[in-house]
């Protein structure tokens, strides 16, 4: 970008910019070098606002005016980050195979099955997975429906003794990461081929181990013994941690807690450490066992009181939508550099572009309703993905079934992108509900699957669509869809957004 010399020395104060001199009257903004030609001299040497990113040497911004006061300079301070669609020329991708990350695993655990393509399978068929509550008696609380997991084991995955220790959530982790890792290759008769130092795990969890401390409180209330095992099976680091130990990897570990928009989160870090060559494969994703008394009570104003036909319960953009189903279950993916895949001769299911979050101070329960955070959060994946908006044909949205939420984001999208026409929406909540934590997870993997096969599952529940709906959401029937670039969103109570960008592998 072209800025006159008398923004030159507010730019440089700030250390966010790098400037080449491009121009005898005029400075070239990049995030490389500082040179000047001619009777110019080398000067300052700033931070990159993102040293993962190429610099672009074809935008050109002309100014005709004479030169801007301080507020003005200010002006275009802020406008420089924000970018202009008009002035931006075609982003370019990263091509550095030691920077490129790609997927080579998925594993799950759901209320539609246990692996990808058995749940993929389902979310193509328009089968709910929501039903009565059967794991606890919820007769006398004012929602009795959820998107529970039904014939879960962890035989073969967690050692029997730790087995019955661990929160349900770090169960469901442990074992959707362990199935990522055999679908990429990885299995544990692989592993001692691999450098471990190199290796990550990075899953989270909105709630952390709440059917523990669940059980916990209620022993402390009848005054009985609680389990010696309650801090560390409820903190939420404990699936990363257990995974780990277990495995002996030694690379980034921790988790990141921002409820919704938990996993997307997740994906945006691991992919960030592989990007600054502190990991070689990152383990990432989302867990989340909410489904306890406390937390259906906690959640009474917000969840969809629809008890006597609880598949349709769920049923984002619909004019009759009365809140959102909650739901359970795990799902992780393998990323890795592209480097070190072709270094083993990995399987690549599909190339993760890029991501971004950002925060919303609007409310500590609702997004802002005109969108306006989560469309910068969009662009900003865009962004860091090297994408232009016309190049994105498929968005796996956030979609919850809330009155605010659901218009809230498409406000969003429409902010971002202006054809409607061009762009596909559905929502895999519509189906499993909201599995908080692990939702981000899922939805990626639907994501992924959407990309490898060409089809777009369906947003089932749409009987009356709000009017104000005006994309091709996929209502009730599965569309074939040459997926080119999709974006996942998710976006958190309290106000943690979050989006990230794939597409099919091309070397």
């Amino acid at each position: 970008m072209l800025v006159p010399k008398t923004l030159v020395p507010r730019l440089v104060k700030t250390h966010l910019f790098k400037v080449r001199f491009f121009r005898p009257s005029t400075y070239f903004v990049s995030r490389q070098v500082i040179t000047m030609q001619a009777s110019q001299s080398s000067a300052l040497l700033a931070s990159p606002l993102n040293s993962l990113r190429k610099p672009n040497f074809n935008t050109r911004v002309s100014f005709l005016r004479p030169p801007p006061s301080l507020r003005q300079t200010r002006k275009f301070t802020s406008m420089a980050f924000a970018g202009s669609s008009s002035a931006v020329a075609a982003p370019r991708r990263e091509k550095d195979p030691k920077k490129r990350v790609v997927i080579t695993g998925m594993g799950l655990v759901s209320a539609l099955g246990n692996d990808a393509d058995a749940f993929y399978g389902n979310l193509l068929s328009g089968v709910s997975g929501v039903g009565t509550i059967d794991s606890f008696d919820a007769g006398e609380f004012p929602t009795r429906i959820a998107g529970e997991i039904h014939g879960f084991t962890s035989q073969g995955y967690i050692d029997a003794k730790w087995d019955k220790r661990i929160d349900l959530s770090s169960r469901y982790g442990c074992v959707a990461a362990k199935k990522a890792l055999e679908d990429a290759g990885l299995g544990v008769d692989k592993l001692s081929k691999i450098n471990k130092e190199r290796i990550g795990v990075l899953i989270g969890s909105g709630m952390g181990g709440v059917s523990v401390a669940s059980h916990g409180l209620r022993n402390l209330f009848e005054n009985r013994k609680i389990t010696p095992f309650f801090v560390p099976c409820t903190i939420p680091n404990m699936t990363s941690a257990l995974l780990a130990i277990d495995l002996g990897f030694m690379g980034p570990n921790y988790p990141i807690s921002a409820l919704c928009a938990t996993s997307n989160h997740c994906f945006y870090a691991a992919a960030n450490h592989i990007r600054r060559g502190e990991a070689e494969v990152m383990v990432v994703g989302g867990t989340e066992a909410p489904i306890v008394p406390i937390v259906i009570g906690g959640f009474t104003k917000a969840l969809s009181q629809r008890n006597d036909d609880p598949q349709t319960a769920s049923r984002p953009w619909d004019k009759d939508r009365d809140g959102f189903v909650i739901g359970e279950g795990a799902g992780v993916l393998v990323m890795e550099s592209l480097e070190h895949a072709m270094k083993r001769d990995a399987l690549i299911i599909v190339e993760y572009l890029g991501g971004a979050v950002n925060f919303d101070p609007y409310d500590i329960t609702n997004p802002s309703p005109d969108g306006v955070v989560m469309s910068a959060c969009i662009k900003k994946c865009l962004e860091d993905a090297g994408v232009s908006p016309e190049e994105v044909n498929y968005i796996n949205a956030h979609a919850t079934s809330t009155v605010i939420g659901d218009l809230a984001e498409i406000n969003a999208i429409k902010k971002v992108f202006k054809n409607e026409q061009d762009i596909k929406i559905n929502a895999t909540k519509s189906m499993i509900g909201h599995s908080l934590g692990a939702a981000g997870a899922l939805e990626a993997i639907a994501t992924v699957k959407s990309i490898t096969t060409g089809w777009l599952h369906p947003t089932i529940n749409q009987f009356n669509l709000d009017p104000a709906i005006e994309f091709d959401i996929v209502a009730n029937e599965k569309q074939q869809h040459e997926v080119n670039v999709a974006i996942s969103n998710s976006f958190g109570i309290g106000g943690q957004n979050s989006v990230v960008a794939f597409s099919a592998f091309r070397p």
